[in-house]
């Protein structure tokens, strides 16, 4: 294990599209990447949890252990905000819960250095998971299925000494309708942000790491922050000394070789909620002021 004195310090560092509980997930780099780091503020922007795919025959040990790491930083006085998603909206159910320095939010404003940083998912401005949730729990399992494809696929590239390949993402690159699902949204939650005067925005939810300042027709400006995923981009953000960074745990040898520890198995954990009921009172507290046009 790590020493302390050994982890490099964050501030704060947001990760979001864990998914513990789906083929995908990849567990083990998050806890690798979580134990090299010794932070103050940890957000969980969304999807941590996938109680859309749960499967209570599948959640591995290599799952469970993030969960524990995380439980475990609460006793070292590390504020954690949990910032609920729509693969695991069930937790809208309990927004305002307070535990300790644990918080259950829908949305998040933190001042870091004078500047505010305007922290969701992301969801509430995709209206394919709006309008249409069956289709988009579908394309959610059908995600799923291309990353067991991929798993078995990147098996065999091991096998033959090649590098790993991404279905998904090169699915999503090249199709011209994803990229401008991807645009609109980008633009969407800048053109927010800006007029309620943030200096950031912090989404998760569509599995696009970036950083980007994006401006409005007015010539105003926000930075534009995506934390990205863990199912392939395995990535995070990170704020220290008064500026953001994108982290990739593909360009961190420090984490890869931390060794996992051994966890026993959960248990199962069974909840009721009314999805509709809980999007509808997320959006009620999404009020912003509306974007003026010329």
């Amino acid at each position: 294990m790590m020493s302390k004195e050994k982890k490099r310090k964050v501030e704060v560092v947001v990760l979001s599209d864990i998914h513990l509980g789906t083929f995908g997930c990849r567990a083990k780099e998050v806890l690798r990447y979580l134990k090299s780091i010794d932070p103050k503020t940890i957000v969980l922007n969304g999807d941590i949890i996938d109680i859309w795919q749960f499967n209570k025959h599948f959640f591995p040990k290599s799952h469970m252990k993030v969960i524990k790491h995380l439980t475990s930083l609460l006793s070292k006085n590390k504020k954690i905000y949990y910032v609920t998603g729509n693969h695991d909206e069930m937790l809208r159910k309990f927004k305002g819960f307070q535990l300790g320095s644990f918080e259950i939010v829908n949305k998040l404003i933190l001042t870091l250095d004078n500047k505010k940083a305007w922290i969701f998912h992301g969801d509430v401005f995709d209206n394919s998971v709006n309008h249409s949730k069956w289709l988009a729990k579908l394309g959610g399992f059908g995600y799923d299925l291309l990353i067991l494809i991929n798993v078995f696929v990147n098996l065999i590239s091991r096998l033959l000494k090649r590098g790993r390949v991404s279905f998904s993402k090169r699915i999503k690159n090249g199709v011209k309708g994803a990229l401008n699902h991807i645009n609109n949204f980008e633009s969407t939650v800048a053109e927010i942000a800006i007029s309620n005067g943030y200096d950031f925005v912090v989404c998760g939810h569509i599995h696009q790491p970036k950083m980007q300042m994006i401006s409005n027709r007015q010539g105003q400006e926000v930075l534009y922050l995506n934390s990205g995923d863990w199912i392939e981009n395995l990535t995070a953000l990170e704020y220290n000394n008064k500026s953001w960074k994108l982290y990739e745990y593909a360009n961190d040898p420090v984490a890869q070789n931390i060794e996992n520890e051994q966890a026993s198995e959960p248990e199962e954990i069974k909840i009721g909620f009314n999805s509709k009921q809980l999007f509808n009172e997320l959006f009620e507290e999404f009020k912003f002021n509306p974007v003026k046009a010329n």
